[in-house]
């Protein structure tokens, strides 16, 4: 008998998520996957998926959703309200939901994006090697609607993690960069980054985190479009910067002063508007 779970309502954003599909920029497509996938590893292993299978990623939670069949679900990211039929439960360790049962996730207490792992993973079709929704190219399932029908995976019979604490999202990140490729077209880009103070808008998303504060000189004009990675800190004319995330395009013409390590971009990903970040700039 087949595995799957109807997603009654989706909250303001559910996607299909994995760990993305790196390695694929020749062919312009971005890398996309978790935004924070430190918490989507950590939801898959309470469940005793593989790190790599697929779970949902939900922007400021709200998914009810309704199981057909048995299973072990998990929700990690910010701490958040759980309830199974009704009956509250705890985020971050294995909940056993079982057939005909609802589970409802609530808003999350701080950052932006819960992470939702059910156990056999969410069978959706794979492209270019993950089964991950990319907004900008349009690979991969369409984001999720209300009342649609997620097919499951066989469940894994290992163990999983008991139990993982819930991620807090500070109200002031300080985040790492690599200065370069074109920190050139700043007057002294090191001291601009370690001096200035940014908050995130609220024109963000999967794409970019826009930030907005110290305004960062640069020369006028543009560059030939270039290759862009995730985690490059763009600056557009109006001194304001843009950091890529995983739904980033794959080229671009506004210089980049630096690089955010790859380690802090969740911080980033779940970061809500309002939130100061600061740079601190390494060679």
């Amino acid at each position: 008998m087949s595995r799957r779970v109807t997603i009654v309502r989706t909250g303001p954003q559910a996607l299909v998520q994995d760990l993305g599909r790196p390695g694929n920029a020749h062919l312009g497509v971005p890398p996309s996957g978790a935004v924070d996938p430190h918490s989507l590893r950590l939801a898959n292993r309470l469940v005793g998926n593989d790190e790599t299978a697929a779970g949902l990623e939900l922007l400021l939670g709200g998914l009810h959703l309704a199981a057909h069949s048995s299973c072990t679900v998990a929700v990690t990211g910010p701490a958040v309200e759980v309830r199974v039929d009704g009956r509250l439960a705890d985020s971050h360790q294995p909940l056993h939901v079982p057939a005909n049962a609802t589970l409802v996730i609530g808003t999350p207490q701080t950052g932006l994006r819960t992470y939702l792992a059910v156990s056999g993973g969410i069978d959706a079709r794979a492209e270019l090697g993950s089964r991950s929704t990319d907004l900008l190219s349009g690979i991969g399932p369409e984001p999720l609607r209300d009342n649609d029908v997620l097919e499951l995976g066989a469940p894994n019979p290992a163990t999983g993690a008991d139990v993982v604490p819930p991620f807090h999202a500070p109200q002031t990140i300080t985040v790492p960069v690599l200065l370069g490729p074109r920190d050139d077209w700043f007057e002294d880009a090191e001291t601009q980054l370690r001096r200035g103070s940014w908050t995130v808008s609220d024109r963000g998303n999967r794409v970019g985190v826009r930030l907005q504060g110290t305004v960062l000189n640069r020369r006028d004009g543009e560059i030939p479009s270039e290759g862009m990675i995730t985690g490059a800190v763009q600056v557009p004319p109006d001194g304001q910067p843009v950091v890529f995330l995983n739904d980033h395009p794959t080229t671009g013409g506004y210089p980049v002063i630096g690089v955010v390590d790859s380690a802090h971009l969740r911080f980033l990903g779940q970061a809500r508007p309002g939130t100061t970040v600061r740079f601190l700039p390494r060679d």
